[in-house]
């Protein structure tokens, strides 16, 4: 498959979707997308946004290898290969918004809904699963 791709890493093709962190495009497979994943990092639900210098190139990395452990496992993902630094093909599927949120310490929403210290640390890791949907405020 030709994967036509800028000088900047970024995709040539019709953008189907833009986040915070990733960008999807078309390719002329209509059963696969292109995920370009962005330097640009936000909190507070995009209050405060930044770009962090090759953030885009190691949520590249960390995913693919995320992604084939799972397969290797069993466990099927959208996922098929790792196209350069900051480019993925993969399934083009529907994406049920659930957000994943892991936590070693407390901080941001959890440390003021739950009324913690921030920067305490908890004997265990929580995990928050959050509706993902900005105009709500992610909700639990």
């Amino acid at each position: 498959m030709n994967f036509n791709i800028d000088a900047q890493g970024v995709p040539r093709s019709t953008m189907l979707y833009e986040g915070k962190a990733k960008q999807v495009f078309m390719t002329e497979d209509p059963s696969r997308v292109i995920i370009h994943y962005k330097d640009d990092a936000s909190a507070y639900n995009g209050i405060k946004r930044a770009q962090i210098a090759n953030k885009g190139i190691w949520n590249n990395k960390i995913s693919s290898i995320i992604y084939r452990h799972l397969e290797e496992d069993g466990i099927k993902t959208h996922f098929i290969e790792r196209i350069d630094d900051r480019n993925q093909l993969c399934l083009r599927v529907e994406v049920i918004p659930i957000e994943v949120i892991v936590r070693n310490r407390a901080a941001g929403t959890m440390a003021r809904r739950l009324g913690l210290q921030t920067g305490m640390k908890p004997e265990n890791v929580i995990y928050e699963y959050c509706y993902k949907n900005d105009e709500l405020d992610d909700p639990l």
